[in-house]
């Protein structure tokens, strides 16, 4: 027999409430002069690298590691709602009940009477509640561009895909994934073109282009850009660090040897990766 999904009650999070109390003690007079110091510009790098942290054990599928690293996330979460606390501005309780509000608001297919029955009508209703957000908060009339929301300090692989990603739900897209990769090679012509002209300015411009063209054919491949260059550096990291080895074993630094004598040691690696061809019956 299956277990019922579990439905929890605010009783079943004590460790929640220990949490805040903790993190308000650590922050109290008499408590921890590095916590009492710290300002939220001071916590902005641990909230990055946490936020990494986290990434990493999905990365890495370990449940454990996942656990411990959600946890250091959420400090973060409570020290920021502690110094707002200190400061009047809001608290741990405000910053839950507004997800909540915010989540029901934007799920009207299951809190209320709309019907949203793919994830792609889901994603639609979610940016057409949004833009009524913004546009009652903003007060000022003016529209709200579908691009709004989209950080400016995300990296600039990732806020490409984020930026397509919300101009295509509202109909600003190809049509096919063979128009995209004619787009790809017309900006690799455009590309070559301007480094043949030695003007850098272009040159900058054109590979911008180029590597937007890319991120909208990772779209249209179902593919996270950032994921897939992810693994081209972690392959890169295994196959250097093994060349590394290999030289070394040889009483050798890569330093001193030939590109060519690199070159084969790569090949080495590569081909010992290749999985090992079927046996002939």
């Amino acid at each position: 027999m299956m277990n019922e999904p579990l439905k929890p009650t605010g009783e079943q999070y004590p460790e929640f409430a220990r949490l805040v109390e903790i993190m308000a003690r650590l922050r109290a007079p008499g408590g921890c002069p590095w916590d009492r110091s710290q300002s939220r510009e001071d916590l902005k790098t641990y909230l990055v690298e946490e936020t990494y942290e986290v990434i990493d054990a999905i990365d890495q599928k370990n449940p454990e590691m996942l656990r411990e690293e959600l946890g250091d996330l959420l400090l973060q979460v409570v020290f920021h709602a502690q110094i707002a606390g200190e400061e009047g501005a809001f608290t741990i309780e405000d910053v839950a009940r507004s997800i909540n509000e915010k989540l029901i608001r934007r799920h009207p297919h299951v809190f209320g009477e709309v019907n949203a029955d793919t994830p792609e009508k889901v994603l639609r209703n979610w940016e057409a509640i949004k833009k009524t957000e913004k546009a009652e908060k903003n007060g000022d009339g003016k529209a709200v561009s579908a691009l709004s929301g989209v950080p400016k300090i995300l990296p600039a692989l990732l806020k490409a895909f984020r930026l397509q990603q919300k101009a295509a739900r509202v109909g600003f897209d190809w049509e096919e994934r063979r128009q995209v990769e004619e787009k790809v090679k017309e900006e690799w012509a455009e590309l070559n073109e301007a480094v043949a002209s030695g003007d850098n300015a272009h040159v900058r411009e054109e590979l911008g282009d180029f590597l937007f063209a890319l991120v909208n054919l990772s779209r249209f491949l179902k593919l996270d850009p950032e994921d897939a260059l992810q693994a081209a550096n972690e392959k890169f990291i295994r196959r250097f660090t093994a060349i590394e080895q290999m030289a070394h074993e040889q009483g050798r630094d890569l330093s001193s040897m030939a590109l060519s004598e690199m070159d084969a040691l790569w090949d080495q690696v590569k081909a010992g990766e290749r999985p090992a061809a079927a046996p002939q019956r």
